[in-house]
């Protein structure tokens, strides 16, 4: 589809980029690497090799484009008290939000399109579907996640409804979705878009996860495109919920 619809009809596409500047520098650089990376705000300035008071200046400009939006981080700050001391491998350690894309077209351009746009210009796309083949994976994974989450968010509309939920991250780890219900229980979910079961091992690396981030989890949920192993579906309980693609349906 990206072959016979996007590379045969680019410059119809290239138009859908607007204002057209965000094609320049600097906005182009900021651009790339919140497609490119894991979209942490003062990673993103380090990549895009721009000053912060630069940078954030521009990166407001973009939010009020609605080109990006910004996902605030939940994470508690690590100093407690002004007397308490931190681990020296922490003093330098800054709580950080995410810019994400408004637009999945965006972060498809940006993340997969730009370096090769001279190229497609002249019809050129053999290099561009070779990387875009390659690394596709990671266009499709915060699609997932975020489907994910919505699911989540409906399943549990009329048990007790959630009240905060999303993406999260500390100076320990990430975790695909932390979310929050209305009777205070915390679930803690991971997203598995692979070409093979989930198994228990997952649960596993989870749980240490969430030991390591000292987050007290009540339900534990995971989402996988190729099913689960027997033994997962096993321990499947009011504590640990199971969810396959099967189940996104009710999305449509």
């Amino acid at each position: 589809m990206v072959e016979s619809h996007f590379v045969k009809d680019f410059t119809k596409f290239q138009a859908l980029v607007s204002p057209s500047y965000l094609l320049e520098s600097p906005y182009r650089q900021i651009l790339i690497a919140v497609a490119r990376g894991d979209g942490k705000l003062y990673s993103v300035l380090r990549k895009a090799k721009l000053s912060e008071s630069i940078g954030e200046q521009i990166i407001q400009e973009l939010v009020s484009l609605n080109v990006l939006k910004i996902e605030r981080s939940r994470e508690s700050p690590l100093r407690t008290h002004p007397k308490y001391k931190l681990k020296k491998e922490q003093r330098s350690y800054r709580i950080q939000d995410k810019l994400r894309f408004v637009q999945p077209f965006m972060r498809f351009w940006f993340g997969f399109v730009s370096y090769y746009r001279k190229d497609l210009l002249l019809g050129k796309g053999d290099a561009f579907l070779e990387n875009f083949e390659k690394h596709y994976e990671r266009l499709r994974s915060l699609v997932y996640e975020q489907l994910c989450d919505a699911l989540l968010v409906q399943e549990y509309e009329k048990k007790s409804p959630i009240i905060s939920s999303g993406s999260y991250w500390n100076v320990y780890s990430e975790f695909d979705i932390l979310a929050f219900t209305k009777n205070k229980r915390l679930i803690l979910g991971e997203c598995k878009y692979k070409e093979r079961k989930v198994c228990k091992n997952e649960l596993t690396k989870l749980k240490l996860k969430a030991k390591e981030s000292d987050i007290k989890v009540d339900v534990y949920a995971l989402f996988s495109k190729s099913g689960f192993s027997n033994e997962l579906l096993q321990q499947k309980s009011d504590t640990l919920l199971l969810f396959d693609l099967n189940d996104l349906k009710v999305l449509l």
